[in-house]
Order: C-alpha cells, then structure tokens, then sequence
C-alpha cells in the first residue's frame, strides 16, 4: 500500500477550531499540507488560524448536520486547490451535561447523534467520490467510548461505536481502489468534553474516579493525538489508539467488556450515583 505523504495534499478537517481537530490541523499545515478547514462560527476560525498563510488554508464554516452545505465546501475545496486527497471527519458534540437515559431530552439526544453519527456520514459521503479519484485517505474520529460502556453519556458512546463501523465498512469497501479509510481511537483528552468529568461535574468526577482505574484517567493533551495521527495517517493506518495504552482494551474488549458490564450489575456505589445523578437532572 502506497504511504500518504501529506506535504501539499490537500485536506479538509471538520471541528477543527479547537481541540484534536486544531492540533491536527497544525500538525498537518507543518507537514506542507493545504487545508481546508470548517467549524460552526468562521471567527473562531479566523482566531485560531491567522497565523496560517492564506495560500495554503480555506477557513469555511460549517453546520456538518447539513449535507447539501457539506457538500458545497467539498467544492469549495476543489475549486480553490483543484482537488481533495483527504478529509478528517472530527466534528463532535456531547450533551451539555451528563445525563442517564431517562432524563436526557428528546431533543438533546437527536442533537448530539445528529453531530456526532450524520454529521460524519454528511462529511464522508460528500468527498468520497474526489477522494477515490485522488486515492486519498479518510479519517473518522471515534473514540475509547467505542468499546467502553457508555453510562451516563449514551448517545456520545452510541455514535461513536457507530462511526467505528462506518469506518471499518468504508476501509473494506474501498479496498482495491488505492483509496483507503482509518479510524482514530482517542482516548480522555484535555478538551471541553473530558473535562466535564474531570472536575466539570462532581458527579460525573465521581463516578470517573470510581470506576476507572487510575492510569486509564490521565488527560493526554491533542498534540499528542495530534502526533499519533499524522504518524497514522502517514501510512494508512486502519487504527490509531491514543494514548497506547488502550489498545489492549480494545483487542480484549469483549472480555473487557462482560467483565466490566456484570460488574456494574453488582457495584452499589455506581448504582447510587446513577441514582444521584438522575435526581440532580
């Protein structure tokens, strides 16, 4: 399989203001590539990127809940840099706070698989075709909480796991094409959505710190996602699981995950935060 050398190729990351999407931006734009980058408001985007040239950036915002605007930055891509060897589908939302299955609104919960699962697929099958063209790559950010129980945080976990599938399809579907797909496997990363169990939210903290053992609840920073992923994306790699410790979690997960889920049948102490956060809410 050819390697993705990413100086002067051109590549369009979505939720890229801030966080992972911004650390692989820079990482990316150090490595010679063009980019095209979206988030919802193009102030933030013109905050986070002036120091960018403007020869080699395309700062466009973007709702990517909405396909036909998706596919017109697509387009504003290739017209600006006359192709699109790579798109990075890292735009992600959680609930505004943690909640349980039954006390998360209708509305709330719609909203955050709207982002968090359409949102990628918008992103995905509005560039697939330049990108098969350019045997390019895509990048779907999913995260730990594919493969780890997503209590209190379902609809986040749920698209997630999703995405991690639509990834995995897409990377078989186009085998044979020179055009390949990967998925990245972030772990608890010093952003605005970690945080909320990191102190954000007394509950969520607590429920952190009971249930998750102490080296698998250190916050990385995105620079060091940011880091894997150029090292991922440089050869095409199907997974990039960051920190590393994850991975045998996720080769593992499902014993990892029975073992795990009978234990929270039994644990008393979860129980009565669950039941303490559903009261709050």
């Amino acid at each position: 399989m050819k390697l993705f050398d990413l100086n002067s190729k051109v590549v369009l990351i979505t939720g890229a203001s801030g966080g992972i999407g911004q650390a692989v931006a820079q990482r990316f734009y150090e490595r010679g590539a063009n980019l095209v980058l979206t988030d919802i408001a193009q102030d933030d985007l013109n905050r986070t990127f002036a120091s960018m040239n403007s020869d080699r950036v395309l700062l466009v915002p973007l709702d990517v809940t909405d396909m036909l605007a998706t596919k017109a930055v697509v387009q504003q891509a290739i017209k600006r840099f006359g192709r699109l060897d790579m798109v990075m589908a890292n735009a992600g939302i959680s609930a505004r706070e943690p909640s349980t299955l039954l006390t998360i609104s209708e509305e709330e919960f719609a909203k955050v698989m709207n982002v968090d699962l359409f949102g990628v697929w918008n992103t995905v099958k509005a560039s697939l075709p330049d990108l098969i063209k350019a045997r390019g790559h895509v990048l779907i950010t999913a995260s730990v909480y594919a493969f780890v129980n997503g209590v209190a945080n379902a609809p986040y976990a749920m698209s997630k796991a999703a995405v991690e599938q639509l990834g995995r399809a897409l990377r078989a579907e186009l085998s044979g094409t020179g055009a390949t797909a990967g998925v990245l496997y972030p772990g608890w990363v010093d952003t605005k959505l970690a945080k909320v169990a990191f102190g954000g939210h007394d509950i969520a903290t607590r429920l952190v710190n009971h249930g998750m053992p102490g080296l698998f609840r250190r916050l990385v920073q995105p620079d060091a996602i940011a880091q894997a992923v150029v090292a991922g994306v440089e050869r095409r790699a199907a997974r990039i699981i960051a920190p590393k410790l994850w991975v045998p979690i996720s080769m593992f997960r499902g014993i990892f995950n029975a073992l795990t889920d009978a234990g929270l049948d039994k644990d008393a102490v979860f129980q009565k935060l669950i039941r303490e956060l559903e009261q709050k809410r």
